[in-house]
């Protein structure tokens, strides 16, 4: 019978052993749960699915930002950077206003309006169609006061066209892996008990 290495990790959480003691209280110290361990590698779990369609990197006091978000591709445009967001160091709606005068300058007036009547958040878009016949859109924002969103300033850059396309493609790729994964496994996968819902110290 052949054992997944998700399974020896399961198997061996189940076993008797000497835990690992927390220096300070001497208590065991919990590092796995649902059979899944901190410190391992990823590919011990070959169950486990990716289910982004994009990864992302995150860039930090970078040339006046003091953050950004890089989105890039896994499928059909793998690894190529297709959404780039980034929030300015500068937070206030004066640098906003300037910002949105040079923008003008440079790209022309904006196509679209998306904020608020409230002046809670201000979004402007810009559409262009880049040298490849490839849209872009442009987006800038200033948020005073929505915590559900960045405070303060953001400028977006994206490819909406092929950030779709790498969504159909990532969801053709998931349905072509699901299609190999064997119904009993997947059965036997959502099985559960008090060792996969409690944390396990090793």
């Amino acid at each position: 019978m052949k054992i997944t290495l998700l399974q020896l990790t399961v198997m061996l959480c189940l076993l008797p052993f000497a835990a690992a003691a927390d220096s300070a209280t001497g208590k065991p110290v919990p590092i796995s749960i649902a059979g899944i361990s901190l410190g391992s590698e990823i590919s011990a779990y070959p169950d486990i699915i990716d289910s982004n369609f994009m990864k992302e990197m995150v860039v930090t006091d970078w040339h006046g930002f003091r953050k950004g978000v890089i989105g890039y591709g896994v499928c059909l445009h793998k690894d190529t950077i297709l959404k780039i967001d980034m929030k300015y160091e500068d937070k206030s709606k004066e640098f906003y206003n300037t910002l949105l005068k040079k923008i003008k300058i440079q790209y022309g007036d904006p196509d679209t309006w998306s904020g608020d009547s409230f002046g809670v958040k201000y979004i402007w878009k810009w559409h262009f169609t880049d040298k490849d016949n490839n849209e872009v859109i442009l987006k800038l924002q200033h948020n005073s006061k929505d915590s559900n969103e960045t405070i303060g300033n953001m400028i977006k850059l994206s490819y909406p066209g092929k950030i779709a396309e790498e969504r159909r493609c990532f969801n053709e790729m998931c349905e072509q892996n699901m299609m190999k994964f064997d119904p009993s496994r997947q059965e036997e996968l959502k099985k559960s008990d008090w060792p996969h819902l409690i944390p396990q110290a090793q």
